[in-house]
């Protein structure tokens, strides 16, 4: 029955000559295989006539997935997880979803989120660095060339150059992006008062009004209204509906955050009807009997039905609402989720509990973790559970910061490869460009990075108002209800000191009313938590609950926290026995990954991590040195490639041979310490920034040099010929890569590994599951 009825649709797809196989479970009577945006996009640049002939004719095989009789609907649950006796049940279930608009009423209360204009992050922040670099790629954004198809479409002058990529005038999703922006702007100017942001943004929305003006029925887009019609008569067309949700979506961003009003004119208030029409009752039907039938599903387009489930429970009160998203969320949670906190390959869910073999370079699609993201914090904000609030920390930390290059403004990723000897910079898609990529991860990633500031701080209204703490991130909240301003400051977290300390600081002109402050102890850490008001310690509460403390705060007011961090290992969700050993190793909230091209078999010692898993210690890094030699105007550096040494144009920091080119430099004598800049002159071992415990030894004249576990390096002609000395002579620098301030040496069967935070990477190999003998 249910192949029947969401069907499955198998089509090859050559991408750099490797055939994809894409499958999609029908769910709608469109071309289900098309909901993979980067398969509309190969689909829609194709001249292969016959194949696109035949995805077309695939897809007319299911036109009757969009029925309107209720029956229809009904029948399209599965047999094996409906009973005859239930059938009647299931049409009145799906009558009362769709008949509840405007009715019924919430029970309880629900925590509010503050204004994203009285959070300020800490400019010097992990995420404050985040947010910097994408306010810089939204200055860099220019106006005419984003505004350029919608006024081509308005039949206006189109001064200026479009943008290539899925902004450009010949691809059917342009204007998806733009609608991001102002999202991304109005955040991005409430999180930081930035004037020139807010000039740009301004000028983008003003440019639109001119186009919905000159069109005079009210349409407003990046393409024509015929787009809709080829829709609605199941004819190839990118996403026509996407893309005006995210342009309507926009312009109430620009109005709610900026206070534009001209943005807020552009809308019309039937368009709330339209909401109801997108209801999709053979997937919402199956969260509604709690069956994980999520296999098959294009993920980021069901992701977003969620969370319109979880607002109509929030409009309506209908707890079936709320019991469907908590039912998808603890599903994905336990059966389709990797250790980032981040779901899907190549773009669709996969068989539960099946995730050892989905490794590789297209998994966890960008666009869904921030949608799922979305989920958790409404989960939260109705129940105040923690683990919701420890999801959020996980999938923000290893799922979000990871997608941006360093501090490279508007580079970014689509795919986050999480398979053995991976790279952010391999795969289909690979990093992105500034003005000539635009997916939707782009999207998504530049609102991502615009409202960091958003789910650090949750209120509570009553007669003892409360704030909950439930992200440490150092920032600053002016706090109108509780009449104080709440500044909080993060230690850096370190490998060698594994705690994470919180300082907030209370300041207020005036005494405040009584509050409370409420501080999430997230389930990382251990028993030895300890807290402090006003440097006296305070009873603190076990891992995953709040610490709650109340008072009439002043501005002497000072609470600290100090929180162990533990390492531990997370089994693959896979119940297949022969995966059985494959581990994800955190490190608190942070993913660590071996920096490796190579195996992933780790030898545990003992029970304790802390035995076979070690910190770099703290003065390391200025052991690190890179060697580099110019020869023909061409600068070479020396590295090391499998067993052996050779020479290699000199790299950048963050590309994958950066890490090949570093060397930490080990006296002879334990006593003496040496750097890069007095290493000259003295006696010195070698070993590999990745290959921790491996030395470089001279394997006798006319050989090259070779890594083995020990040995010192010694290099010397017995002559004084001059192109001998030219020839072995190097330039001693700074260390190419560095040690990341969380780094550790985990010991494995063959070698040992270097870990740091997948957040910190760039185009380094990684490797995220090891197995574990």
């Amino acid at each position: 029955m249910l192949m029947n009825l969401l069907a499955f649709l198998v089509v090859g797809l050559i991408w750099e000559d490797v055939v994809v196989v894409v499958v999609g479970k029908e769910c709608t009577n469109t071309p289900t295989q098309l909901a993979s945006h980067t398969y509309r996009y190969e689909y829609l640049n194709s001249h292969n006539k016959s194949w696109k002939h035949q995805v077309l004719m695939l897809s007319h095989d299911h036109d009757h997935l969009t029925p309107t009789d209720d029956s229809a609907w009904a029948s399209l649950l599965p047999r094996k997880v409906l009973r005859q006796e239930d059938e009647v049940g299931w049409m009145m279930m799906y009558r009362q979803m769709k008949n509840q608009v405007g009715k019924g009423q919430v029970t309880g209360t629900f925590l509010n989120e503050v204004a994203l204009g009285d959070v300020r992050l800490n400019a010097d922040s992990v995420h404050g660095q985040a947010q910097q670099t994408n306010l810089e790629y939204l200055l860099l954004l220019d106006v005419d060339s984003l505004v350029w198809s919608f006024r081509k479409t308005a039949g206006l002058a189109t001064p200026g150059t479009a943008y290539g990529g899925w902004e450009s005038p010949d691809q059917e999703l342009r204007g998806h992006f733009v609608g991001h922006y102002l999202s991304a702007t109005a955040q991005m100017w409430a999180s930081t008062g930035n004037d020139a942001l807010k000039q740009k943004m301004t000028t983008v929305v003003s440019i639109l009004g001119e186009c919905q003006e000159h069109l005079s029925d009210g349409y407003l887009s990046a393409f024509p209204s015929e787009f809709f019609d080829r829709f609605e008569a199941i004819q190839p067309v990118w996403a026509p509906y996407y893309t005006i949700h995210k342009i309507m979506a926009g312009l109430v961003d620009q109005y709610v955050l900026a206070g534009n009003n001209q943005a807020l004119k552009m809308g019309d208030n039937k368009h709330l009807l339209l909401a109801h029409l997108f209801d999709k009752p053979c997937f919402l039907g199956l969260l509604a009997v709690k069956a994980d039938e999520l296999a098959g599903f294009h993920s980021n387009t069901h992701i977003p039905i969620v969370v319109g489930s979880q607002m109509r429970y929030e409009i309506t009160g209908d707890p079936l609402y709320k019991e469907i998203s908590m039912f998808f969320m603890n599903t994905v949670n336990s059966s389709h989720m990797y250790a980032t906190g981040g779901t899907s390959v190549s773009e669709f869910w996969s068989e539960p509990k099946r995730l050892a073999t989905t490794l590789q370079t297209e998994n966890e699609e960008s666009c869904t973790t921030y949608n799922m993201l979305k989920v958790s914090r409404n989960l939260f904000r109705w129940t105040k559970e923690i683990a919701y609030a420890d999801y959020y920390e996980r999938a923000l930390t290893n799922g979000v910061l990871s997608i941006q290059r360093g501090k490279e403004p508007g580079i970014m990723i689509y795919m986050l490869p999480l398979g053995p000897g991976m790279s952010k910079a391999t795969g289909y898609h690979k990093w992105g460009t500034k003005f000539n990529s635009f997916w939707c991860c782009y999207g998504t990633g530049i609102e991502s990075f615009s409202k960091l500031g958003d789910s650090i701080y949750f209120e509570e209204a009553g007669n003892n108002p409360g704030l909950y703490i439930i992200q440490y991130v150092s920032s600053s909240l002016n706090w109108k209800l509780g009449q104080i301003v709440v500044d909080q400051k993060v230690t850096p977290v370190v490998s060698w000191d594994p705690r994470l300390r919180v300082t907030t600081t209370i300041s207020s002109k005036k005494e405040g009313s009584s509050s409370s402050l409420n501080f999430r102890i997230p389930f990382w850490t251990t028993s030895s938590a300890k807290a402090t008001l006003n440097g006296r310690d305070i009873p603190i509460t076990s891992a995953g609950n709040f610490l709650s403390v109340t008072k009439k705060w002043s501005s002497s007011d000072v609470i600290t926290l100090e929180l162990p961090i533990t390492l531990r290992t997370e089994a693959i969700q896979d119940d297949r026995s022969e995966y059985a050993s494959l581990h994800a190793i955190l490190f608190g909230p942070y993913l660590l990954v071996a920096l490796t091209t190579t195996d992933s078999d780790l030898k545990p010692e003992s029970d304790s991590l802390s035995d076979w898993i070690t910190p770099i210690p703290s003065d390391y890094n200025s052991n690190l040195i890179s060697l580099s030699q110019e020869s023909s105007h061409n600068n070479f550096a020396l590295a090391h490639n499998s067993n052996s040494i050779t020479t290699i144009q000199f790299p950048d920091p963050g590309t994958s041979n950066s890490v090949f080119a570093t060397f930490r430099i080990i006296p002879t004598d334990p006593k003496t310490r040496v750097s890069s800049n007095n290493v000259i002159g003295k006696t010195v071992m070698f070993e590999p920034y990745i290959l921790p415990g491996m030395v470089i030894i001279e394997q006798g004249k006319e050989k090259s040099l070779g890594i083995v576990d020990s040995v010192k390096l010694s290099c010397d002609s017995g002559e004084s010929d001059s192109g001998f000395m030219a020839a072995t002579s190097f330039k001693v620098n700074d260390g190419i890569s560095n040690y990341h301030p969380i780094s550790f040496v985990a010991k494995g069967v063959n070698m040992s590994y270097l870990l740091q935070p997948l957040y910190s990477l760039r185009d380094e190999h990684y490797t995220v599951y090891f197995k574990l003998h």
